[in-house]
């Protein structure tokens, strides 16, 4: 079942002789509960992609439909709550509130929202990742892949259609880059959470069912990942 369609997606910037075209009719689909790994070099476009699918930036023309709704011909306010209900983001670089502990910044998403959180689940993800005993803990009292793993469960709290990861172990050590890597395996088979992972880590990549390689802003191969 397909979740994710881009259909002839373009993003240029600046006009005239400054335009610079960063996607170029980009064709894609992504099925529910696959693990899909982009790799390109710095400049080619992949995160880009991945700003679009996020709902953080807007195409210049084309179709970006997650579960059949359109998400670059939403309002900026209906885009907020499609984006924080519906995509789970995880950066490079954490992005959490210092001032929040850490139960506070997995549940972010659904205290802008106003909603109750599933404590259930809650305790559930924050018993997968290791977090259980830091739930009071301010970032800056934990290590950059604590951080991480706090990222990652307040990008899974919601539930979301899709989980976008935009090189989470770029800032991490090879142990903490693999153990991101294998909660994001985990998430993807225990709760077949769609994920779409960019990288520039080709033994990161072969990790992901498929890997889609973009270049000069086009996908050039899209290949299935063999065990």
């Amino acid at each position: 079942m397909q979740l994710l369609t881009c259909e002839n997606v373009n993003k240029t910037y600046g006009t005239g002789d400054t335009m610079i075209t960063a996607l170029n009719h980009i064709n894609l689909t992504v099925n529910r509960g696959e693990f899909v790994a982009v790799v390109g070099a710095s400049g080619s476009g992949k995160s880009t992609l991945l700003h679009l699918l996020g709902g953080v930036d807007r195409p210049s023309s084309g179709k970006i439909l997650i579960e059949d709704t359109d998400i670059a011909k939403m309002s900026e306010e209906k885009l907020a709550v499609f984006r924080r209900r519906k995509v789970g983001l995880i950066y490079q670089f954490y992005n959490l509130i210092p001032t929040l502990d850490v139960r506070k910044n997995i549940l972010l998403p659904m205290l802008l929202d106003g909603r109750q959180p599933d404590e259930e689940r809650f305790a559930e993800i924050v018993k997968t990742l290791g977090l259980s005993d830091r739930l009071n803990h301010l970032p800056g009292q934990l290590s950059g892949g604590q951080q991480q793993r706090v990222a990652i469960g307040r990008a899974l709290i919601y539930r979301p259609a899709i989980l976008l990861a935009d090189e989470p172990t770029g800032n991490l050590d090879r142990k903490n880059s693999e153990e991101t890597v294998e909660l994001l395996k985990l998430s993807n088979s225990r709760y077949q959470q769609t994920v779409l992972l960019i990288t520039h880590d080709e033994k990161i990549a072969l990790e992901a069912d498929r890997i889609l390689t973009i270049e000069d802003g086009k996908i050039i191969s899209d290949e299935v990942v063999k065990r």
